[in-house]
């Protein structure tokens, strides 16, 4: 009777004493942590974890010490080892983790210049994944290790190992893909956490990157939800990836008769009243002319492409209503001939033959014409594939 009261007082006293060194030093963590922010997040993420490792590893050297031999020993020492471990494992973990964040809090990425920043946190939480997972395998595995039946099996799944790897190699292998995808794309700097990206022809913000998938926030809040090997294996568009400043293009057609200098004006007045414009380039060209219609193209910059979409969408309308109220001629016009007698175009005569002025032709006038002539031309004068390819398809 008296040595189970001693053990039952041992244990207990190993409890009571664990759970008193592990308030005091959440106490002085707490105090601590009112001038330092990692102290702080200690206290608030490891006390729990921290309560559990040591109180099991104290009840455990209690029952060894003061236990004695009593029915379920072993089995009762086995578990508290399991315990241990598994709370370890936690301690671990949870230590990892505080680490982690005070990374994230200091490189944070709500900040105008945050390149650098975005690809510290895009590692970082990769990193996170890949620490909590292997921590899982790890105490899993230590777990297992104490089954002595298990340990005797080690020898045969050595053996089988090769087999079972390719097995598992094939049933996973878009699983593994995926993995070592996220892995790369985390530390090759190909996209990062907030980066602006167009992907199977969606606009859209990098919102997650997790070892196999990839959530794309669309603009309009749709989520497009990717396998991390479609980064790796098929082209996209990254906006972000050196600056987020970026060019964005405003179309316009107009007639063949619109004066081109007061539309550019009216550009640079548009840009320069707007605080959406980053004062880098604001320049309006006349890119085809085609048809009936000449195209204008407005280029812009903005310091992101949130800014870029808002600028373009300002300018399009600011352009389209100025020459509405001033310039209603540039306006698109379809010229139709409805007379074809008296069309004011002098009738086709005959004439005698002029050759070509000397800047009208390529292949003749002038040394250089001449010499491409030459070049261009086959043995007896005429360009092959012309008349021989004509001979060749008629018998002749």
């Amino acid at each position: 009777m008296s040595s189970v009261l001693t053990a039952v007082l041992g244990v207990a006293g190993a409890a009571v004493a664990a759970i008193v060194v592990v308030e005091a030093s959440h106490w002085a963590m707490i105090r601590i942590g009112r001038r330092s922010a990692l102290a702080a997040d200690l206290a608030r993420n490891m006390h729990r974890p921290f309560l559990v490792t040591l109180t099991l590893i104290a009840i455990q050297q209690a029952v060894r010490v003061w236990g004695g031999d009593f029915p379920g020993r072993t089995g009762v020492v086995h578990a508290l080892v399991i315990g241990c471990i598994a709370a370890f494992g936690w301690l671990v973990a949870a230590l990892l983790l505080v680490l982690e964040d005070m990374t994230l809090a200091r490189w944070r990425t709500d900040v105008p210049d945050n390149l650098r920043r975005r690809r510290i946190k895009t590692q970082v939480v990769m990193l996170r994944r890949v620490t909590v997972a292997s921590i899982v395998i790890l105490t899993v595995g230590v777990v297992l290790m104490t089954f002595p039946g298990i340990r005797a099996l080690g020898a045969s799944v050595l053996a089988s190992a090769g087999l079972v790897s390719v097995i598992a190699a094939l049933a996973a292998q878009s699983t593994l893909g995926n993995v070592f995808a996220g892995i790369q794309l985390a530390f090759s700097d190909a996209i990062r956490v907030d980066d602006v990206v167009v992907v199977e022809g969606e606009w859209g913000r990098i919102e997650e990157i997790t070892l196999t998938y990839i959530a794309v926030q669309i603009w309009d809040d749709r989520r497009l939800i990717l396998p991390t090997s479609y980064f790796t294996t098929k082209p996209f568009q990254n906006w972000t990836r050196s600056t987020s400043a970026v060019l964005g293009t405003a179309e316009i057609d107009v007639d063949w008769s619109t004066p081109i200098e007061p539309l550019r004006a009216e550009l640079r007045r548009v840009c320069e009243n707007s605080e959406l414009w980053d004062e880098r380039v604001c320049v309006l060209q006349v890119t085809e002319a085609t048809g009936g219609t000449i195209r204008l193209r407005a280029l812009v910059s903005a310091a992101d492409a949130g800014a870029l979409w808002d600028l373009r969408c300002l300018v399009r309308e600011r352009l389209v209503g100025w020459m509405w109220e001033n310039q209603r001629g540039a306006l698109p016009r379809m010229r139709t001939q409805l007379d074809e007698l008296d069309d004011g175009v002098a009738p086709v005569r005959q004439a005698r033959r002029v050759d070509a002025p000397a800047d009208a032709r390529v292949f003749s006038g002038g040394d250089d014409g001449e010499a491409r002539g030459a070049a261009f031309g086959g043995a007896d004068g005429h360009a092959p594939g012309t008349d021989d390819t004509v001979a060749a398809t008629t018998g002749r």
